[in-house]
């Protein structure tokens, strides 16, 4: 009987170390078990390539005391993880007591500015994804028939997972929604032909490609809104200021006078509403980035942690 690991006995294999792993971090952040878990299956098979005459649970056995017992690691990833979070992520501004500074505190949180920036590039984003994804789609399905078909669909769906990685950076730096560093873990002492049903049956992989396709909308849906309700708002409070130091009066374009059919009275009313719509969108923005994080994370981490 092995020396127990936390109440456990010590696993012989390395699904076994990587099964334990994922339990002792029952709870975490998903994005935080599939980095843990990936981290510890390459430190494992690096360590069983350099010890060939060792079983797979003697390599186990010497490393549980140099990398530590799957507890062990568990609790050394949860105690970086709170580290590394505090040292990345930008300051939270002060806290308001009062509605109005509430309402405009939400100038100075760079959450609210990252968001924006996200929502601009959305559209761009969302674009190249949804082309990619479904020109990948219908020629893997145009290609079936012939001998090509599969090995284009194999790189095709591979294309997809580092598509999700890189999307999941974009994510976390600028809405702030802690995303995988590693790619997803998956039990390399499989066969290549398990290892590619895995990919075509693993449930991450389609929400993946669900994620890509909806996207496009979702990408037009955040630039229209940003960019409408924000030049809506800027020109609320740019028109009223220069009308009154008289700005197009009596001015002419192709013969045509253009003038303002407001009066002097709705200037302020018409600013008022600027300022309020401007800091209106920017809290609009703010909660459409935070959705947008937690919708990324449900399609393309949340199976890692059962996988």
């Amino acid at each position: 009987m092995n020396a127990p690991s936390n109440g456990l006995p010590l696993p012989h294999s390395i699904p076994e170390y990587l099964d334990q792993l994922r339990a002792a971090l029952s709870g975490a952040d998903p994005a935080l078990v599939q980095d843990a878990l990936y981290d510890a299956e390459e430190y494992l098979r690096s360590e069983l390539g350099e010890h060939p005459e060792q079983s797979e649970a003697e390599v186990i056995a010497s490393v549980a005391s140099s990398y530590g017992a799957p507890h062990e690691v568990a609790e050394i990833y949860r105690d970086t993880e709170v580290r590394v979070q505090t040292a990345l992520r930008a300051p939270k501004p002060a806290p308001r007591s009062t509605p109005l500074g509430r309402f405009f505190g939400v100038a100075a949180d760079p959450r609210t500015y990252g968001a924006l920036f996200y929502s601009v590039l959305a559209l761009a984003t969302g674009i190249f994804y949804f082309t990619w994804v479904v020109t990948g789609l219908s020629l893997s399905a145009g290609l079936a028939v012939l001998i090509v078909g599969i090995p284009f669909a194999i790189l095709f769906l591979g294309s997809v997972r580092l598509l999700s990685l890189v999307e999941g950076r974009i994510v976390e730096a600028m809405l702030g929604e802690r995303m995988p560093r590693r790619p997803l873990y998956t039990s390399r002492g499989k066969t290549w032909m398990e290892r590619i049903k895995d990919m075509f049956t693993d449930p991450r992989t389609w929400s993946t490609v669900l994620y890509m396709v909806a996207m496009l909308p979702l990408g037009i849906l955040y630039f229209t809104l940003s960019v409408t309700l924000l030049t809506t708002a800027v020109s609320c409070i740019v028109a009223p200021v220069l009308l009154g130091f008289g700005a197009f009066d009596n001015w002419y374009l192709d013969d045509h006078l253009v003038s303002s059919t407001l009066g002097w009275w709705e200037y302020p009313i018409v600013f008022v509403f600027g300022v309020a719509l401007l800091f209106g969108t920017l809290h609009l923005v703010r909660g459409m980035g935070k959705m947008h994080g937690l919708f990324a994370k449900h399609l393309l981490v949340k199976s890692a942690q059962y996988a």
